[in-house]
């Protein structure tokens, strides 16, 4: 499992920032195209909002990564 740990102030991270932030897509379109098509979901459902805010607690599936945000 990948953590994500937010930065001192910040209160959340946009979906498609945390899919590139543990290398699972190389870029912002390509984490726009995986999301749309329905391939990642968030805390066990489907969301293909690439602006969808995560907050700590929050679980991203994607192909092989699970990413975990944390304070």
């Amino acid at each position: 499992m990948e953590i994500i740990k937010l930065r001192e102030g910040e209160e959340f991270i946009k979906l498609g920032q945390a899919l590139k932030a543990v290398g699972a897509v190389d870029s912002g379109v390509e984490a726009k195209e995986v999301i749309t098509q329905g391939l990642v979901t968030v805390n066990g459902e489907v969301d293909t909002r690439r602006g969808r805010k995560l907050y700590p607690e929050d679980l991203v599936s994607f192909d092989e990564y699970d990413i975990a945000i944390q304070k």
